[in-house]
């Protein structure tokens, strides 16, 4: 049976269209996908992501072990910091990605996607002979908003006499009152907008909820749902497990190198992902469509009637105007103006690689 996270009822309450997404029931959408993803470009809206995975790890070797587990550099992570990483397994494969909190050398936080968290704290239990480190599931104990947008800031602001400018970018403070409820409050997001995520017990996040929509109204804030929380991300060059990274697709593969640390004293996956560097095989790019249409999420990818790769994600972009992919090519194909065709059901669609840096690409041209 699925899931429902605390907020179940606003959301049936406020008209959302509620999906089975990782075995929890979840908005898709409220009013639409275009208005809720132009309030988070334009001004601000707020997603209820309590069915994200948190997990934490205790005691003395809590840091060497988020290291060693994690492709990024966790042990100079400074306190109050976050970073974003992924766990791989031994072939270089994705078994999460995730953002690890570092609260203090004995005292990490880790948040991994929903549809993993069970599979990821299984797979770091198995990691961790040798370590002292204890590592507990928190997930059904804590509710968790993410508020976004240009206008997040000012949204925020009026629930706390917290100064949240004082939380920079990949950043959090733990035991920041907000709404009237003690939350812990990071500044990440997942939609190429300033935003912040408020983390609280299981039990407090309705109120929060409640009243971020209150504070937001002057703003036009909007309840956003599943739908646009995948156009938002996809628009701002940011994963999803599953798509542009898997069990079969590594962090490289996926363009995401500036996060897999090689010259780090050691990592699971790090023989594998050395020798994936050396000698790549195929990596992620940007299509643009010249014909009309959209390329889905598995439509094949050519090259003068050879099959050179696959869809990850395409949507016809709301805040771009335009039909773009990401897709996983050959090698020698993942560069800039190369004229593809994708096929579209029995049609062949013609198309050109472009940038996959969607959003940044897009707001230099309008100088945004």
């Amino acid at each position: 049976m699925a899931k429902k996270t605390p907020l179940y009822d606003e959301h049936v309450k406020a008209g959302g269209k509620i999906v089975d997404y990782a075995g929890w029931e979840l908005p898709v959408d409220y009013e639409g996908l275009i208005p809720e993803h132009e309030a988070v470009r334009e001004r601000v809206g707020m997603f209820d992501v309590s069915h994200m995975g948190e997990i934490q790890l205790l005691g003395k070797d809590a840091l060497k072990f988020a290291d060693y587990v994690n492709t990024n550099d966790i042990k100079s992570l400074e306190a109050g910091k976050i970073a974003y990483g992924f766990f791989c397994y031994e072939d270089g494969g994705v078994v999460d990605d995730l953002l690890t909190y570092k609260a203090g050398d004995e005292d990490i936080y880790l948040v991994v996607n929903a549809a993993n968290s069970d599979k990821d704290y299984e797979w770091l239990k198995k990691q961790a002979d040798g370590f002292d480190v204890e590592i507990i599931n928190v997930s059904d104990q804590t509710g968790e908003v993410a508020v976004q947008g240009p206008l997040a800031e000012k949204t925020l602001q009026k629930l706390t006499d917290f100064d949240l400018s004082t939380i920079e970018f990949f950043t959090f403070k733990r035991d920041v009152e907000i709404a009237g409820v003690k939350a812990m409050i990071s500044r990440t997001g997942y939609t190429g907008e300033d935003g912040f995520e408020i983390y609280t017990a299981w039990e407090d996040i309705v109120p929060v909820w409640q009243k971020v929509l209150e504070a937001g109204e002057e703003f036009g804030i909007k309840p956003t749902g599943l739908g646009c929380r995948d156009t938002l991300r996809f628009e701002a060059s940011l994963p999803l497990y599953g798509h542009e990274i898997s069990q079969e697709v590594s962090p490289l593969e996926g363009g995401f190198k500036y996060f897999v640390k090689l010259d780090k004293e050691d990592f699971i996956g790090k023989d594998a992902l050395v020798a994936q560097n050396q000698d790549p095989k195929r990596k992620l790019i940007g299509i643009e469509l010249v014909d009309k249409g959209i390329a889905r999420e598995g439509a094949k990818v050519f090259k003068d009637g050879k099959e050179i790769g696959y869809v990850t994600t395409g949507y016809m972009s709301p805040t771009i105007g335009k039909a773009i992919a990401n897709a996983l090519v050959d090698v020698e194909y993942a560069k800039k103006d190369i004229d593809v065709e994708i096929q579209v059901r029995k049609r062949m669609i013609k198309a050109k690689t472009i940038s996959n840096r969607f959003l940044t690409n897009w707001k230099k041209a309008n100088n945004k």
